[in-house]
């Protein structure tokens, strides 16, 4: 009997206690492993409780019962209540405005050629302090708007933009995701981002600081700058301007550094803004309608 049969026969005469002795091995190696992730763990919740407050790196979301301290609202406790009285309107106004509102935003469309025509600094300022009354987590408005105007600064942020982009369309978009975008004629060339009379570039704040030097955090900060940034555009349609709602991959920490931005801040929207070129066209599409994107209960 060679070793090859030797072993056969072995296992098949044996095989409860060879099934037995791997189910053994098998919990105890459970056990073992178990036991010292758990040892893991405990060390290093230690060195985050004992961490010096000086020079370690600040712990996300502090733990408020370790230190009371940090139980501090992000606006003062003693925030008086006023009366809120808005304009009292009768139905069929509030129908009539509803309507009218209506049709001037269905005519907005994102604009890819913009006239150089300068806009009037009281403009931009007026939207932007527009999209500032949005509504945000624990009111931490954890937003940031740059405006850019200068056209050296502007040929720099068309430089980086399309530098990433002709990356992104090369190599790091889908093949699907290029040929979704072809009938809207995109590409890796941003004439609009150095034609555009403004630049407006929405910065997130993931968080901020307090006065005493800790973290201050903001709470749904990704929607409500999405809020503010649905604001903005509102007001740009209201005003007579248009906007391109431009989301450019993977330059945020160029953007950001080029900007002197901290690095507590994302950039999430860029927008240029102005008047239409006079030779403008946009896709003819259309959007749902009211039955595909309502549900009434």
């Amino acid at each position: 009997m060679n070793i090859i049969s030797l072993t056969v026969w072995t296992l098949e005469n044996n095989c409860f206690i060879i099934y037995a002795a791997m189910i053994v091995c098998f919990i105890a190696f459970t056990m073992f492993h178990k036991n010292r992730m758990e040892a893991h763990y405990s060390r290093t919740a230690a060195k985050k409780k004992f961490a010096p407050t000086g020079g370690g790196r600040e712990r996300d979301y502090p733990n408020d019962e370790d230190d009371p301290d940090f139980l501090v609202p992000a606006i003062p406790e003693d925030t008086p209540h006023i009366p809120y009285i808005p304009l009292r309107r009768s139905d069929e106004e509030i129908l009539q405005r509803s309507r009218e509102y209506y049709e001037l935003m269905a005519k907005r469309r994102t604009v890819r050629s913009f006239s150089t025509e300068p806009i009037p600094q009281e403009v931009l300022d007026n939207i932007v302090r527009t999209a500032g009354t949005s509504p945000s987590g624990a009111h931490t408005e954890p937003w940031t708007f740059i405006v850019v105007q200068d056209q050296e600064t502007k040929a720099a942020i068309r430089s980086i933009v399309e530098e990433e982009e002709d990356l992104n369309y090369s190599k790091r978009m889908s093949r699907q995701w290029v040929t979704d975008l072809k009938p809207f004629a995109t590409t890796a060339t941003k004439p609009y981002l150095s034609d555009a009379p403004a630049l407006i570039l929405v910065f997130r704040q993931t968080h901020s600081w307090r006065e005493d030097g800790r973290k201050r955090m903001h709470y749904y900060s990704e929607i409500s700058v999405a809020i503010a940034a649905g604001i903005l555009l509102a007001a740009i349609q209201y005003c007579g301007l248009v906007a391109l709602t431009s989301t450019p991959l993977n330059c945020n920490s160029r953007l950001r550094d080029l900007l002197s931005r901290p690095v507590n801040e994302r950039l999430e929207l860029l927008l240029p803004v102005g008047r239409p070129h006079s030779e403008a066209t946009v896709p003819d599409i259309a959007r749902k309608p009211l039955e595909e994107i309502m549900i009434k209960v």
